[in-house]
């Protein structure tokens, strides 16, 4: 079954299993910083903000409208950057992809990616005016991250799907 049943009057019925796994698996991602690897430039995706914003387009009835914030902070605590840049740039996003779920009558992959796309650039460029002085010569860099986070969203989609398997939970 690929719809969502409902338990009560506007109360989605979600398992368990799906009520921890997806802020466990958005964390574990934003973790994913601390491996150790020698790189002479910063080209790691945030997998952390990839992750969310996978959960948020495949389940959005799973995380409320206030987790990017909590996860935005654990974020921002292993990844070094200032405290608040995710909060407020994860949240502006999840935000901002609710509003236009409301206004979008139908979605497909492609529209999902898009919209991803959008938020992934949005996040990393408000993180690059609030964290670098705008003299730094940072933009190809940030483009050349931006690129690959892009191209390795649908990776991201891929395994949320797999994650999920509600049928198998139910």
């Amino acid at each position: 079954m690929t719809g969502t049943r409902f338990a009560g009057l506007g109360q989605p019925n979600v398992s368990q299993r799906a009520r921890w796994l997806a802020p466990l698996s958005i964390v574990l991602a934003s973790l994913i910083t601390l491996i150790p690897f020698k790189a002479t430039v910063p080209l790691l995706p945030p997998f952390g903000l990839m992750m969310l914003l996978a959960w948020r387009l495949h389940r959005p009835d799973l995380l409320k409208p206030w987790a990017p914030l909590l996860l935005g902070f654990v974020d921002d605590m292993v990844s070094g950057q200032p405290l608040g840049n995710a909060m407020f740039f994860w949240t502006v996003s999840f935000i901002a992809i609710d509003v236009l779920d409301t206004r979008i009558v139908w979605r497909d992959f492609l529209q999902d990616w898009l919209l991803a796309a959008g938020a992934i650039g949005f996040c990393l460029i408000g993180g690059r005016l609030v964290a670098t002085p705008l003299d730094a010569h940072v933009d190809t860099v940030l483009l050349i991250q931006i690129l690959i986070s892009i191209a390795l969203f649908p990776v991201l989609s891929r395994l949320v799907s797999r994650l999920d398997q509600r049928r198998k939970w139910q």
